[in-house]
């Protein structure tokens, strides 16, 4: 679970950064985020090292934020588009 959710991470920051698909970017990223504390928690168990979950833990994180941030960026322009009409 933990290099599938870094794969999955991985995925999600590269194409979150194309406005046709951060939906899928987001879905990838929530996704890698349950497998990578679920790889966490397993590992740890286990005894195993958790770096490989921790990364992609973070890279679905920075791939969530990310999405958050492109909404934003839409949001304002959407609305500074609308006050100079």
């Amino acid at each position: 679970m933990s290099v599938t959710s870094l794969v999955l991470g991985i995925i999600a920051v590269l194409i979150g950064w194309y406005p046709c698909t951060i939906w899928v970017a987001w879905i990838l990223a929530v996704v890698g985020l349950v497998l990578g504390i679920i790889g966490c928690v397993q590992d740890a168990k286990a005894g195993r090292p958790k770096g490989k979950a921790i990364a992609g833990i973070i890279l679905s994180s920075i791939g969530l934020v990310e999405g958050v941030i492109f909404w934003f960026c839409i949001a304002a322009a959407a609305a500074s588009g609308l006050s100079a009409a």
